[in-house]
Parts: structure tokens; C-alpha cells; sequence
């Protein structure tokens, strides 16, 4: 009997920035790279092909995304981004910005037919705003969102879940151990959990962040609230594989 395809996993970690055109340089991400590579491992036992990239260019990360077109793909595609970040936006290690709705573009039916029949999950480590969140309780309706941002909700491509580290216009926080949210994912990877159903499993990350979590530091007590949008339309299992041993990334 012939063994499955592996899916693929595309993790893209910046760490290390240079200006552009006298704009101030965004910070060094110290505990990015460490957790990076963890996570790399714990994918390709879970019998993900995985490329980790660190420190790429907004225009790098583009070309990453369009060479998927270009490669073999199984059950699931599983991308991973780490940088600094707005709402909407990443940032490239040059500092110039790449949408969220231009990659989710490269990944729609229309661009890449191959990808759109299998389901895509985005994990995206980033800051969304400038906002603290001190753990307070918020009306759900008390303002309205930013009309380009809610564009980006729209423009995720066909059977996707995109899940985000913080809320909009907030801040993900990230220390020299690693970030509240790719520590969390690593938490659930790494056990029961991950048998979950993918609705589920990204709910338990919800729970893991909000309540087991907070800031150190100068931001100490601080908080942060992933959620994720999803257009899947049955339940995925994109983490049940057994654990191999002895597994790396490429």
C-alpha cells in the first residue's frame, strides 16, 4: 500500500531588521528564531515536509508563497509567519510591508487551483496596533472595524482558517523564551490536543493564551487574545498524524 504525500508547512521567521528610507528600524525579535525551529520539528513529526525560512524581504516572503505553485502538496498546507507586523500587514526583515491579502491572493482558486480543494491554515505571530490589553472585560460592539481590515477577512482564500496571535489594533507580545501564541500552538502540538478537531484546536489555543498567559517585563500583566476566522465547511484533523521520531525541517 502506497504511504500518503506529506502535507507542507512554510514557516517564515524575521528576527533581524534594516530601515528603509529613514524610517526607524523596528526591534530585535530575541526568542523568535528558538521557537521557529521547535516548531519546525514538532511539524515534520507530525509528517509535515517543512520549509523554515528566517529573515526574508517583503518581497522574499512574496516569492515564497508563489513557489508553492510550483510544488507537491498533501492533505493540508500549513504556513507560519513570525514578524512584526500591523493590522492587515507584515513586515519583511527590510521593513516594507506585505499585505495579508496579497498571500491569501497567491493561495485563492483562481491563482492556484491545486492548493484550493485541500484546507490552508495560517498562523500569524504579529502585532495588529499599537493597543495594550490589560486583560478588562469589552463590549463586542463597541466600535466598528477598520474597513481595510475587515477587507483582509474577506479576502482569505477558499477552505482556510487564518488564526492571529492578538485582536485587532493590539500588540502580540514576545520575549527572549518565545511568544504567549507559537507557545501555545507548541503546547497543543505537543499533546493530546492535537487530535482535535481544527475548530477545537485553535479554541483550546484561545483558551491556553487568555488564561495561563501574560506579559513579562515592562508590559508585566499585560494580555493578548488570539481568534481566527475560518471558511472550512467540515471538520479537518490536520494535526492527528502519529509522532515520528528523528524528524527535521529543510
Amino acid at each position: 500500500m502506497s504511504q500518503s504525500r506529506p502535507s507542507r508547512a512554510l514557516l517564515i521567521v524575521n528576527t533581524d531588521f534594516h530601515g528603509r528610507g529613514g524610517h526607524p528600524v523596528p526591534g530585535r525579535r530575541r526568542g523568535a528564531k528558538r521557537e521557529a525551529e521547535k516548531l519546525s520539528q514538532v511539524l515534520s513529526r507530525l509528517n509535515y515536509e517543512v520549509t523554515l525560512r528566517l529573515n526574508q524581504t517583503a518581497k522574499e516572503m512574496e516569492d515564497l508563497y508563489q513557489r508553492e505553485r510550483g510544488h507537491q502538496h498533501g492533505d493540508f498546507f500549513v504556513s507560519v509567519i513570525s514578524s512584526h507586523g500591523e493590522d492587515g500587514v507584515v513586515l519583511g526583515c527590510d521593513s516594507e510591508p506585505l499585505k495579508l491579502a496579497r498571500i491569501f491572493q497567491l493561495l485563492s482558486s483562481e491563482e492556484f487551483p491545486v492548493l484550493s480543494r485541500i484546507p490552508k491554515i495560517f498562523f500569524i505571530q504579529a502585532c495588529r496596533g499599537g493597543e495594550l490589553d490589560h486583560g478588562v472585560a469589552v463590549e463586542c460592539d463597541s466600535g466598528e472595524p477598520e474597513p481595510d481590515g475587515f477587507s483582509d477577512y474577506l479576502a482569505i482564500p477558499p477552505q482556510s482558517a487564518v488564526m492571529f496571535s492578538c485582536s485587532p489594533g493590539y500588540v502580540a507580545f514576545l520575549n527572549i523564551s518565545g511568544s504567549m501564541f507559537l507557545q501555545a500552538l507548541l503546547k497543543v502540538l505537543e499533546g493530546e490536543e492535537r487530535h482535535l478537531a481544527l475548530n477545537r484546536l485553535l479554541t483550546r489555543i484561545n483558551w491556553e493564551v487568555a488564561f495561563c498567559c501574560q506579559a513579562r517585563g515592562t508590559y508585566e500583566g499585560c494580555k493578548e487574545m488570539p481568534c481566527f476566522i475560518t471558511n472550512l465547511q467540515e471538520e479537518v484533523f490536520p494535526f492527528s498524524a502519529p509522532i515520528a521520531q528523528g524528524a527535521d525541517g529543510v
